[in-house]
C-alpha cells in the first residue's frame, strides 16, 4: 500500500469521529487552535521566514510572494478566522425542508458532513488553518497538499493545529498535511475515489486545470478571476472612483481584485482623466480601447487578450461602452464568473445588471474585495466557487455539507397490497 493511500485512510477513519462531534465540542476545539497558533508564533514566523528565503532565491516575486508572506499581525488575523469560524452557526444537522406528504410520512432534507475533502493550493499558508477550521466545523477530515514554496509555514502551522487535536483526544489525521509533494503523488490523492469525497483546489490557472484533468472525485474548480467594474450613466463618481481604487490597488494580487474597468460613454468624458490621475499616482497601468486612448492619451492600447486577462498586478484594462446591454455582453463575453460590480444610483439599471449576469458575485454600489467569505458572514473561506455544483461562490462551512433525506413515518407502505393483515406468530 503506498505511503498516499495509507495516510488517506488515517484521515478517513478520523472522519467519523470529527463528524460525531457537537456544537460545543468544535467551538471549544477551533478557539484551542486559534491560540494554539498565537503560542506558535514564532516558530510560524521562522519557518515562514525559510520560505521566503527560498522563495526569493528561486525568483519568485510580486503576489506569489505577498500570499506566502506572514508576519505577526496575519497569523494573529488567521487565529482570529478561527475564532470568527467556532462562533459561526453548526451546519450539520439542520433541516432546510420539512414536509409532511398526503400518505402521512416526514420528509425532511438535513444537512451531514461531506466526509474527506482533499484541499490542494499553492503559497497560501492561511490557508492550512483556515481549510482546517471549516472542514472540522462542518464535522469533516482533511487532506492538505500545499505547494513546496510554503512547505516550512504549512508544517509548522499543522504543528500548531495538531497539539489542540492532541488535547482532546482527538487523533492527528483528521488534519492531514502531506509532505509528498510530487505531482505522481497528489495524481494518485485525486483517484482515490473510496476515500476522498471531494476535491478543492485554489491556486493558480496552471493548478487548477491539473487538478480537474487528474482527479476522478469531485472537483470544486475556481481557474481565475476577471472580476469587472461598471461605472453606468447614472453613477455617483465619487463612490465609483473609491470603488475602483479599492479594487484595483488595496491588494491587486489576489482574485477579487479589478481587472477590467467598463465605463459609460456619457460619462466617460468626465469619469476616465479622474480615474487614470488617481490609479497613476498609485502605479497602475492602463490599457484601453481607442475611445480610452482619445480621453487618456497616454494609455497603452489594449489588447483583445487584455480583456479576458487576471493580472494579479498593477495593470487595467478599460473599455468604454456605449451603454448597460454592451457592459453586459462585454461581461459576457470575458467574464471568469467571479464578481462583478456596477457604480450606479438607478436601481432599474441595478437590478438589470443583477439578473442579466450568472457571475457568483454580483454587486452593486460595492468594493470587489467584498467577495470574500469572511467579508460575507463565513467567517474564513475555503475557496470560491465558479463551478455550479452544489456550492457557488465563497465557500464556508455549510458548503462542506451535502443535503439528505430523512424520512420518517409510521408503517406506511408504498404499495398497500403489501401489507400483512395477520402475521401471526411465524413458523
Amino acid at each position: 500500500m503506498s505511503d498516499i493511500r495509507s495516510l488517506a485512510l488515517a484521515c478517513r477513519d478520523a472522519a467519523p469521529l470529527m463528524a460525531a462531534l457537537d456544537t460545543a465540542a468544535k467551538m471549544a476545539l477551533l478557539h484551542d487552535m486559534a491560540s494554539s497558533l498565537e503560542q506558535h508564533g514564532d516558530a510560524i514566523l521562522a519557518a515562514n521566514a525559510r520560505d521566503m528565503q527560498q522563495a526569493l532565491d528561486k525568483g519568485l516575486h510580486g503576489a506569489m510572494l505577498d500570499r506566502l508572506r506572514l508576519d505577526a499581525t496575519r497569523i494573529a488575523a488567521i487565529a482570529q478566522a478561527l475564532r470568527e469560524v467556532a462562533g459561526l452557526p453548526d451546519p450539520v444537522g439542520v433541516v432546510t425542508r420539512r414536509e409532511t406528504r398526503p400518505n402521512g410520512i416526514a420528509v425532511e432534507r438535513v444537512r451531514i458532513p461531506l466526509g474527506v475533502v482533499a484541499m490542494i493550493y499553492e503559497a497560501r499558508p492561511n490557508v492550512t488553518a483556515d481549510a482546517a477550521a471549516l472542514c472540522l466545523k462542518a464535522g469533516n477530515a482533511v487532506i492538505l497538499r500545499g505547494g513546496s514554496e510554503a512547505l516550512h509555514s504549512n508544517l509548522a502551522i499543522a504543528a500548531a493545529l495538531h497539539d489542540a487535536l492532541r488535547a482532546h483526544g482527538l487523533p492527528e489525521a483528521a488534519i492531514t498535511l502531506l509532505q509528498d509533494l510530487r505531482r505522481e503523488a497528489m495524481v494518485e490523492l485525486l483517484q482515490l475515489t473510496d476515500i476522498v469525497d471531494l476535491a478543492i483546489p485554489r491556486g493558480g490557472e496552471g493548478l487548477i486545470r491539473f487538478v480537474a484533468e487528474h482527479a476522478r472525485v469531485p472537483v470544486i474548480k475556481h481557474y481565475k478571476g476577471v472580476c469587472h467594474l461598471f461605472v453606468d450613466s447614472a453613477a455617483d463618481v465619487a463612490l465609483a472612483l473609491n470603488l475602483l481604487v479599492d479594487g484595483k490597488t488595496s491588494r491587486p494580487g489576489v482574485c477579487n481584485a479589478l481587472e477590467t474597468l467598463l465605463v459609460h460613454k456619457d460619462v466617460a468624458g468626465a469619469f476616465l482623466p479622474r480615474a487614470a490621475h488617481v490609479l497613476r499616482e498609485r502605479g497602475v497601468e492602463l490599457r484601453g480601447d481607442p475611445a480610452t486612448c482619445r480621453l487618456v492619451p497616454d494609455t497603452k492600447a489594449a489588447t483583445e487578450d487584455d480583456y479576458a486577462a487576471e493580472f494579479l498586478d498593477l495593470i487595467l484594462a478599460v473599455r468604454v461602452v456605449e451603454d448597460l446591454d454592451q457592459a453586459i455582453a462585454h461581461i459576457r463575453r470575458y467574464s471568469s464568473d467571479h464578481t462583478e460590480v456596477i457604480a450606479t444610483r438607478d436601481e432599474a439599471a441595478a437590478q438589470r445588471f443583477v439578473q442579466a449576469l450568472r457571475s457568483a458575485v454580483v454587486m452593486v454600489n460595492a468594493s470587489s474585495r467584498f467577495s470574500d467569505g469572511g467579508e460575507l458572514g463565513l467567517g474564513a473561506e475555503i475557496g470560491i466557487s465558479t463551478t455550479r455544483l452544489h456550492a457557488y461562490g465563497p465557500m464556508g462551512a455549510e458548503s462542506l455539507t451535502i443535503e439528505r433525506f430523512v424520512v420518517r413515518g409510521e408503517g406506511q407502505l408504498r404499495h398497500p397490497q403489501s401489507r400483512i393483515e395477520d402475521p401471526g406468530q411465524g413458523p
